[in-house]
C-alpha cells in the first residue's frame, strides 16, 4: 500500500513547521466598503511580549505604523479622475525587463568543499572491513626479531564501560606487562603491531598455522594492553571469517575479552556485526558479557536481537542485573509501542527486590517522552516519589525533556523550582531542556536569554544551548540572528559541533544562500570539524526541490563513496528529497531498498511519505498512510497530525481539518504549539475564519506564542472578512509582541486599503515600504493598480505600471487584467510576450456588462481576433454567449 501511494507524480517538501511566507496573487474586493480608520504598524523597540488581544481603538493617523520620516503623499487629497477611456501611453511606459534565469544553484562549489572535508576527517572512528580471504596461504614465521619492540602506547580509553560495574581496568605497567605471553606469542605481537593496518587480512592468511597455534586470549589481551586494540579487533574478526571451523580458537575466555574491548571503547556497530557473525548463543558468558551485548545490540538498533538474547538469558537461567534490567527498558523504550512490556520489567524488578537507580527511572521517563505519553511520564515520576524515591539531575533532566518535546514551558518552570526547592543543582543538560522547551513554545528571545542566565549561575552555555537556539532561529526564519548567535558562540569559546554546523547548513541551504555555505564548510574545515552523515543527508534534504533531481542523485553518490553507507534517516530524506523533487519513480525505489537494507519503516519514514503527499494535497493517500501505520501499531506522532493538517488544507478539505481539531480540543490529541499553529494555518488554506479564530484562541489559552506567520495570516484573513477593526488588533499584537511587519503584512494592508476603494492609502503604503528600507514586489504593486482601477483612475493605474517596470519588475498577466480600457494596453501585452488569456478578455467584457454597456461589449468582442489572431473560436464563441446573458438576466 505504501508503495503505491509513492507511484505517480509526487509530491512535497519537508519541513510540517514550515513558516513559508503566505502571498496573494488574487484579491477579492468589495463593492462599497465602509471607510476604515487608519492603521499603526508596530515598528517600535521590541517590548515584553503579551498573549492577550485586547479590544483597541483605532489609531488616529496612518503615519503611526509607516517608518519614520515617511510623508503622506499630495495625492491623498486627489479629487477623483473622470472614469474616462484613456490613451495607454506606449511612449512613457518603458518596456519591462526580460525575465531573469534564476541562477543555478552551485553544487559543485559545495560539494568539492565537503569532499575535501570528508576526504580525511580529523578523529576518524575505526572500522574493520568485513573481508574473508579466498584463498588462506600458510605460511610459516620461522625467524624472529633481534631485538623485542613491545609499543607500550596508553590505551585509547583504560576505563571500563558503565556496564561492567567496576571491573578490573586493563591497562598495566611497563614492568612485567608481557610476562603472562607464553613462547612463541611475543613474535607474533611484534610481527602484527609492526604492520601497516591496510594489510593485516594478508598478514594474517599468511601467518594461519601460527594462528591456529596460538594462544589466542594471551595474543589478543597482549594487542589491547600495548594500545593496539584496533589490531586485536581486526585480529578476531579474521578468526571469526576464517577459523570459524576451529571452534576451539573462539571459546568463552576470547568472547568475553573481545566484549570487554568493544565496551570499553564503545564500538556498538562493530560488536553488534561481529556477535551476529558467531552462534553467541552457544558460548557460556557471564551476565556482564551478556549485558554489554545488549547495550551494543541497543546501540546499534538491532532492538530484536538485544530482546532475542535476552530472552536467552532467561533459558540459561542467568540472573540479570539492575544495569542488565536498565539496558533493556532502554532498548523497549527507543523501539516503539512497548510502554506493556516496560511495566513488565519493572514489575520484575520490584519482585527481585531491585531497587530503581537514576538510569532506570530517567530510561523510563524518556520512553515516555519518545511516545509522547506525558500523563504516563508525570504518573510514573509521582509514583517512584511516593515510594521514597529521592530524583536526582538525571531523572528531572528527563521530566524536563519530555514537557520541552512537547513545549510546555511553564511545566517545565515547575520542575527547575522542585530541583531548587529540594537541593538538587540544575547543570547545562537541564538548562538545555529549558531552552529547548521555550523555543517550542514560540519564545525564542526567552530561550535566548538563558544564556546570560546560565552564565550568571556559573553554568557554561555549551554547543547544545547555543544549537538549540540557532536551529528554532533557522526555522523561523530568523537567519541572521541565527548566524549572529553563532558567532557570539565562538567569541564566548564555546566550540560549535558538527551539529551545530549542520543546523546552519540546513537553515541556509533552504535560503539557498550557497556562498554563505561554503564559508559554513570552510569553518568547519578550520575548527578540524568532520562532516557526518547527518550532514550529507542535509545536503540531500537540500536538493529536494523540483529540477535538482540529478543533484539528488550525484550527491547520494558521492555520500556513498565516502564511506557513509545510507541508514535509515538517509532513506527517509532520500524519500522527501526525491518526492519534493517530482520523481515519485525514484521515491518508491528509495522506499524499496530501504526494505531491503533490512530497515524496517518507521514513524519517520511514514512522516516522510506524509511529508511529501502534503504538497498536493492529496489527503485520501495521505489517510490511506495514515490508517497503515495504525494497523503496524504505530501511534501517530505530534508531526503526523501536523502534516495531515497541511495535507487537508492543501487539498480543501475542512471536513478533515475539523476532524482533527476535535481531537485537539477534546484532549485526546495533545494540543503543542506546533499542532495548533499548523491548525491555523490549515484553516487559512480553507478560509475557514471560525476555525482560525478558535484554533488561535488555543493558542493563547496554552500560554503559547503566535509568530508573525500566524499574525500575518489573522491579519489576512481578517482584511479579506471586512473585519478592520479586528485586523487593527492583529497589527497591535504584532507591536506587543516585539515583532516588525514583513512585507506579506504591507501587502495584506495594501489589498485591505485597496479593496475598500481608499486606493491613496494603498499607495501611501507602498511607499512606506520603500521609506522603511524594502523593496516593494509583483504583488504590492498589482494590489495597488487594481486598487486605482476599481476607482477609474485609470491614469494613476499606469503611472503604479511604469514605476514598477522602471524598478525591473516585469508585469503579469494578473497586472494587465487589472485595467479595464484595454485595446492599447492588449496589444502592449501580446507586443512584450506576455499574452493574454480568456480571463484577460473575459475581465473586459465584465466590465462593460457591469455598466450595462453590452453593445462595446460586443464590439470589443469582435475586435478580439484583430488583436489576437491566436485566440480561439471556443472561447470567442463563450465571451459571446456571455455577453447574451448579461443582456438577458
Amino acid at each position: 500500500m505504501l508503495r503505491d501511494c509513492l507511484s505517480g507524480s509526487y509530491f512535497s517538501p519537508a519541513l510540517a513547521t514550515s513558516s513559508t511566507p503566505i502571498r496573494h496573487s488574487k484579491t477579492t474586493g468589495l463593492d462599497c466598503p465602509r471607510r476604515s480608520p487608519p492603521l499603526s504598524l508596530p515598528l517600535s523597540k521590541p517590548e515584553q511580549c503579551s498573549l492577550h488581544l485586547p479590544r483597541l481603538q483605532p489609531v488616529s493617523t496612518l503615519k503611526h505604523f509607516l517608518p519614520k520620516q515617511t510623508h503622506l503623499p499630495q495625492s491623498t487629497h486627489k479629487t477623483p479622475q473622470s472614469n474616462v477611456r484613456l490613451k495607454f501611453n506606449l511612449a512613457t511606459l518603458p518596456p519591462p525587463p526580460q525575465p531573469h534565469s534564476p541562477p543555478s544553484f552551485p553544487l559543485d562549489s559545495l560539494l568539492q568543499h565537503l569532499l575535501h572535508l570528508s576526504s580525511s576527517p580529523p578523529n576518524a572512528t575505526f572500522k574493520p572491513k568485513f573481508i574473508k580471504s579466498a584463498q588462506p596461504r600458510s605460511t610459516r614465521l620461522t625467524s624472529r626479531t633481534d631485538k623485542k619492540k613491545f609499543y607500550l602506547q596508553k590505551p585509547n580509553s583504560v576505563s571500563v564501560s558503565l556496564l561492567e560495574n567496576g571491573g578490573e581496568e586493563v591497562a598495566e605497567s611497563a614492568d612485567g606487562a608481557f610476562d603472562f605471553l607464553p613462547g612463541g606469542c611475543e613474535l607474533l605481537l611484534d610481527s602484527i603491531i609492526e604492520q601497516p593496518v591496510s594489510g593485516l587480512n594478508s598478514f594474517f592468511d599468511s601467518i594461519m598455522i601460527d594462528l591456529i597455534e596460538v594462544d589466542l586470549v594471551s595474543l589478543l589481551k597482549g594487542l589491547d594492553i600495548s594500545g593496539n586494540w584496533e589490531r586485536a579487533v581486526s585480529l578476531f574478526e579474521w578468526v571469526v571469517l576464517n577459523l570459524n571451523s576451529q571452534s576451539s580458537k573462539l571459546d568463552n575466555q576470547v568472547v568475553e575479552l573481545m566484549v570487554r574491548i568493544l565496551g570499553r571503547e564503545s564500538q556498538h556497530s562493530i560488536a553488534a556485526k561481529l556477535f551476529d557473525a558467531i552462534p553467541i548463543e552457544e558460548y557460556f558468558l557471564d551476565v556482564r558479557a551478556y549485558t554489554t551485548i545488549l547495550h551494543a545490540y541497543s546501540r546499534a538498533e538491532n532492538y530484536g536481537r538485544a530482546i532475542s538474547l535476552f530472552e536467552h538469558m532467561h533459558e540459561m537461567g542467568l540472573s540479570p542485573t539492575l544495569v542488565t534490567y536498565n539496558v533493556m527498558l532502554d532498548v523497549y523504550g527507543k523501539m516503539g509501542r512497548s510502554w506493556g512490556k516496560i511495566l513488565t520489567l519493572l514489575d520484575d524488578m520490584r519482585s527481585k527486590g531491585l531497587e530503581f537507580d537514576e538510569f532506570t527511572c530517567s530510561t523510563v521517563i524518556s520512553a515516555c517522552g519518545r511516545e509522547g505519553m506525558l500523563e504516563e511520564a508525570k504518573k510514573f515520576f509521582a509514583n517512584v516519589k511516593s515510594q521514597g524515591y529521592v530524583p536526582g539531575t538525571v531523572t528531572y533532566n528527563s521530566l524536563l525533556q519530555v514537557f520541552g518535546k512537547a513545549g510546555l514551558y511553564s511545566e517545565a518552570l515547575s520542575v527547575l523550582n522542585e530541583m531548587e526547592e529540594n537541593n538538587c543543582p540544575p547543570d547545562s543538560v537541564t538548562y538545555n531542556e529549558l531552552v529547548a522547551a521555550y523555543v517550542r513554545a514560540g519564545f525564542l528571545e526567552e530561550g535566548a536569554a538563558l544564556i546570560d542566565t546560565m552564565t550568571h549561575k556559573g553554568i557554561m552555555p555549551n554547543a547544545i544551548t547555543y544549537t538549540t537556539i540557532i536551529d528554532a532561529y533557522g526555522k523561523a526564519g530568523k537567519e541572521d540572528k541565527a548566524l549572529r548567535l553563532f558567532v557570539q558562540m565562538k567569541e564566548s569559546g564555546c566550540v560549535p559541533n558538527v551539529c551545530t554546523y549542520n543546523a546552519i547548513l540546513g537553515m541556509l541551504g533552504k535560503k539557498s544562500r550557497s556562498m554563505e555555505m561554503m564559508e559554513i564548510i570552510s569553518d568547519m574545515k578550520s575548527n578540524g570539524c568532520a562532516p557526518n552523515r547527518i550532514t550529507w543527508n542535509t545536503m540531500l534534504a537540500m536538493c529536494g526541490s523540483k529540477g535538482m533531481h540529478k543533484y539528488v542523485n550525484r550527491v547520494f553518490r558521492e555520500m556513498k563513496n565516502c564511506g557513509f553507507d545510507p541508514d535509515r534517516d538517509t532513506f527517509n530524506t532520500l524519500i522527501s528529497a526525491y518526492g519534493r523533487c517530482g520523481s515519485g519513480i525514484d521515491a518508491a525505489k528509495m522506499y524499496d531498498e530501504m526494505i531491503k537494507a533490512g530497515f524496517t519503516p518507521s514513524i519517520t519514514t511514514y512522516n516522510a511519505l506524509l511529508n511529501a503527499l502534503a504538497r498536493r494535497g492529496d489527503w485520501k493517500a495521505a489517510e490511506s498512510i495514515l490508517l497503515d501505520m495504525r494497523n503496524k501499531g504505530f501511534k501517530p506522532s505530534e508531526t503526523t497530525y501536523s502534516l495531515m493538517l497541511h495535507c487537508y488544507g492543501k487539498g480543501g478539505c475542512l471536513r478533515g481539518i475539523e476532524g482533527i481539531a476535535n481531537q485537539i480540543y477534546d484532549g485526546h490529541i495533545f494540543p503543542s504549539w506546533m499542532l495548533l499553529r499548523t491548525l491555523i494555518l490549515a484553516n487559512f488554506k480553507c478560509r475557514s475564519l471560525m476555525g482560525m479564530e478558535k484554533a488561535f484562541q488555543g493558542l493563547k489559552k496554552n500560554g503559547y506564542k503566535p509568530d508573525l506567520v500566524l499574525l500575518n495570516a489573522m491579519l489576512s484573513i481578517f482584511a479579506r472578512n471586512k473585519m478592520n477593526d479586528r485586523a487593527h488588533e492583529i497589527l497591535e499584537l504584532i507591536r506587543e509582541n516585539g515583532m516588525h511587519p514583513d512585507l506579506v503584512t504591507y501587502n495584506s494592508l495594501i489589498d485591505m486599503y485597496a479593496t475598500a476603494g481608499e486606493c491613496w492609502k494603498a499607495e501611501e503604503i507602498l511607499r512606506g515600504i520603500e521609506k522603511g528600507g524594502r523593496k516593494p514586489d509583483l504583488v504590492s504593486y498589482n494590489t495597488v493598480i487594481k486598487g486605482f482601477c476599481r476607482q477609474g483612475l485609470m491614469q494613476e493605474a499606469m503611472r503604479i505600471l511604469s514605476e514598477m517596470t522602471t524598478r525591473g519588475i516585469r508585469p503579469c498577466i494578473v497586472t494587465f487584467n487589472t485595467f479595464v480600457a484595454v485595446d492599447d494596453v492588449i496589444s502592449y501585452m501580446i507586443q512584450h510576450n506576455c499574452r493574454p488569456n480568456e480571463l484577460t478578455y473575459k475581465t473586459v467584457v465584465d466590465g462593460y456588462c457591469k455598466a450595462k454597456k453590452y453593445r462595446e461589449a460586443m464590439d470589443f468582442v469582435s475586435r478580439i481576433r484583430e488583436m489576437d489572431n491566436s485566440f480561439d473560436e471556443l472561447s470567442l464563441h463563450r465571451l459571446t454567449y456571455g455577453v447574451r446573458e448579461n443582456m438577458m438576466s
